[in-house]
């Protein structure tokens, strides 16, 4: 179990690669990090997993704000792999990690053997509804404070509709970086994962789809649709953060268990 650097451009990229045997890209969520993937995904053996701090999260460089798109951290994924000598793999990933899973699964497909979409955030388009109170987020860490950000109205009706979405989002205000923190949250809020409805629909690799209510920023319906419009695709309902996180996470390193072992034997649906 190791770290390791990636250079690309400008910029220098933390990635984690540890344990043996089926190889499992596995990406974290808008500001996220390892961490965040290492708490859900199962500690069974059989698996090898690979995560890739995408640009300015976790302790990977920004390098140029131009450059942070959904379709830019998938290129960078698939440039890890190749630099750790990973042909084919699974690859997933929670919230915009599912939008670069889908990405990288549609522009190449000789590469991926199964795809995990997980608490998608993202269908096809760019700029969902649902991303907004990122983008409203970004402006107030320019000049403002977090307890400017909690009376105001996205901060009210997340408090009542979905807590842990709110957490999750006043988490951003103890950014060491405000302005590469507003650059990044600006930039993916307001950007998708660059593949077209019909082009969903040819995913034709085992899929596991995880959606849960209450949640405002991933909602199920998502979850659901994508499910919907992949053949032969799983779609697993878990128990809610905002409800009860460590059945949360139980729930959500079981399913990935039982999915990743039916790959690694043969046997996906």
């Amino acid at each position: 179990m190791s770290w390791f650097t990636l250079r690309r451009d400008d910029v220098s990229l933390r990635s984690w690669d540890g344990g043996e045997g089926l190889p499992v890209i596995f990406q974290h969520g808008l500001g996220g990090d390892e961490a965040q993937v290492a708490e859900v995904f199962p500690d069974a053996q059989g698996f090898r997993r690979l995560t890739l701090e995408c640009r300015g999260q976790g302790k990977s460089s920004l390098g140029d704000p131009r450059e942070l798109s959904i379709a830019n951290f998938a290129d960078d994924v698939l440039a890890f792999a190749d630099s750790r000598g990973v042909g084919r793999f699974v690859i997933g990933g929670i919230s915009m990690g599912a939008a670069i899973a889908m990405r990288v699964t549609i522009k190449n497909p000789t590469r991926v053997r199964a795809l995990i979409l997980a608490r998608p955030a993202w269908l096809w388009n760019a700029a969902p509804e649902n991303m907004k109170p990122f983008i409203e987020v970004a402006s107030y860490l320019q000049q403002r404070t977090v307890s400017n950000f909690e009376i105001s109205a996205t901060a009210q009706r997340l408090a009542r509709e979905a807590p842990d979405n709110l957490l999750s989002l006043k988490k951003f205000f103890s950014a060491n970086d405000r302005a590469a923190t507003t650059s990044l949250l600006s930039a993916i809020a307001a950007d998708g994962p660059g593949v077209s409805e019909a082009e969903v629909r040819t995913i034709a690799v085992p899929t596991l789809v995880i959606g849960h209510k209450i949640d405002a920023v991933h909602p199920l319906e998502f979850a659901q649709t994508l499910a919907s419009n992949i053949a032969g695709s799983q779609f697993v309902e878990i128990t809610p953060k905002a409800t009860d996180k460590p059945k949360h996470v139980a729930e959500f390193r079981k399913t990935l268990a039982q999915f990743l072992t039916s790959i690694s034997k043969g046997k996906a649906l």
